[in-house]
């Protein structure tokens, strides 16, 4: 089963990883004072699919292209079973039948300065997009 997700362009320094998955949709969105991110006007909200066969590979390369400056960025991906959540130089891969490290994975999100707000991936939280 292929997972989907939503890559923030911004977030990246390294774009060649978005030749890695499949585009589905972009939208782009005003960054608002709420959002936090004062050094943005926008992002682009690039809604992917990858392979199963693929993931870890991509994962594992997503984690190394989030901007350098800006260590504060994360990406979500899942299908039916699992749910990845990337973080720089960090990936938490949550079983959803045991999903006990969304509580880790939302420490760690808070720990590099991720408002708490945005770390709304776990099933339990408010709808996200993805």
């Amino acid at each position: 089963m292929n997972y989907k997700g939503v890559i923030i362009g911004e977030s990246l320094s390294d774009k060649s990883v978005l030749d890695d998955v499949k585009i589905i949709s972009t939208k782009i969105e005003e960054v608002t004072p709420t959002h936090q991110t004062p050094y943005l006007k926008q992002w682009t909200l690039h809604t992917v699919e990858i392979p199963e066969g693929n993931v870890d590979q991509v994962t594992e390369k997503l984690s190394k292209s989030f901007d350098k400056e800006h260590n504060d960025w994360y990406a979500d991906f899942k299908n039916e079973s699992f749910h990845y959540i990337i973080f720089p130089n960090k990936i938490f891969k949550v079983d959803l039948q045991n999903p006990i490290l969304y509580q880790e994975a939302r420490e760690y999100g808070i720990s590099i300065g991720i408002p708490e707000y945005q770390l709304d991936f776990a099933p339990t939280d408010r709808v996200s997009s993805n």
